[in-house]
């Protein structure tokens, strides 16, 4: 808390009280009370609210600090508890205001009262708990990019050090197994053979490294639905569809790569266009299983048609034997991929 904000919510409420005719030393417990209460605020704010409601109603004032107060209070609430405890107090401020407005000659209306209530602590209320909401799904909708980002990169690693090392132990077991079949003393033909040996151990080697980076369990078709749940407790809105018989996909590659397009397709919806739902749909034809994700067009061009995860999902799903597209409608981007439903056609495509 601000020293500045804990000054002019002190100043505002003291000013009003004068205004209102109190003057001497309960002006000045009133504002002691005040800077109290808001520097308790930080840290006990249930009862920061509740010194404000008593202040209020003791005062007839403390306007201000009740707006604070409520707002703080909304910001933290994060369980049932506490919106019981925010509930029954200012029920009681209710109750305890009409008595006062009631036994009072010539006092405020009773709806005047109430909308005192509304405006000056169900609203701050509600105004807190609401931006605190949003807060949280930024934070939860931050956390599903950066790990959608963490996979991008280990998967990037994969393919470097495939591409890389293997094929410099390729050419060493190339080269050995040339050695292996020429005239030489026995006691080279023995180097030579373990070398050739060591050479394919490390190309097993590499070959699991790599495999069990870019697979991580190689989550597949199956598991599109708790990706699905996860991002919509993260406060995507995502919907599924699915259309046709559904039958298993043979080749893991190409239940790996469903899950794939639709893991990419709602990280960029959720990226570029957050907040706007996302519609998953899977479409079983009799010889492939079209999987699709949309969602509308942002305001601003993005890079979402061009990107090196849409990059590597290309290859992804043509490794798989199908065929992957990108369609930037005036409306609605749309990610397709058609994979084939036996490991057969996948042979042929590639």
């Amino acid at each position: 808390m601000s020293r500045a904000l804990i000054a002019a919510v002190v100043v505002a409420d003291t000013a009003l009280l004068w205004l209102d005719g109190t003057e001497g030393w309960t002006l000045a417990a009133c504002a002691v009370a005040v800077a109290l209460t808001m520097v308790a605020m930080n840290r006990l704010q249930f009862a920061a609210v509740l010194a404000a409601l008593v202040l209020a109603v003791l005062t007839g004032g403390a306007l201000a600090l009740l707006a604070c107060t409520g707002f703080q209070a909304g910001h933290r609430i994060s369980a049932r508890r506490d919106v019981v405890v925010a509930a029954c107090a200012l029920s009681a401020y209710v109750c305890v205001l009409l008595l006062v407005v009631q036994r009072s000659p010539g006092g405020q209306e009773p709806l005047i009262s109430l909308a005192r209530v509304v405006i000056l602590t169900a609203l701050p209320l509600l105004a807190g708990r609401y931006v605190a909401q949003q807060r949280e799904h930024l934070r939860r909708e931050s956390a599903l990019i950066a790990e959608q980002e963490r996979l991008r990169e280990r998967l990037r690693i994969a393919q470097d050090m495939h591409d890389s090392l293997g094929h410099l132990l390729s050419l060493v077991s190339v080269q050995a197994a040339a050695l292996e079949v020429s005239p030489l003393p026995p006691d080279q033909q023995r180097a030579v053979g373990g070398l050739a040996d060591t050479a394919r151990a490390a190309a097993a080697e590499l070959h699991e490294v790599v495999n069990a980076l870019s697979s991580h369990d190689a989550p597949g078709l199956d598991d599109i639905d708790g990706l699905v749940a996860r991002s919509r407790a993260a406060g995507a809105t995502v919907m599924i569809e699915t259309s046709g018989e559904a039958v298993p996909l043979i080749d893991p590659k190409a239940s790996h790569a469903a899950f794939r397009v639709v893991q990419e397709g709602v990280t960029n919806a959720v990226k570029h266009t957050s907040g706007t739902p996302i519609t998953v749909s899977l479409d079983w034809q009799p010889d492939a299983l079209l999987v699709s994700v949309a969602n509308p067009m942002p305001r601003r061009a993005s890079s979402s048609g061009g990107g090196s995860g849409l990059h590597g999902l290309t290859q992804r799903v043509t490794a798989a034997g199908g065929l992957l597209q990108v369609h930037p409608g005036p409306r609605e981007f749309r990610l397709v991929a058609m994979l084939p439903l036996v490991p057969v056609l996948a042979g042929a495509a590639t």
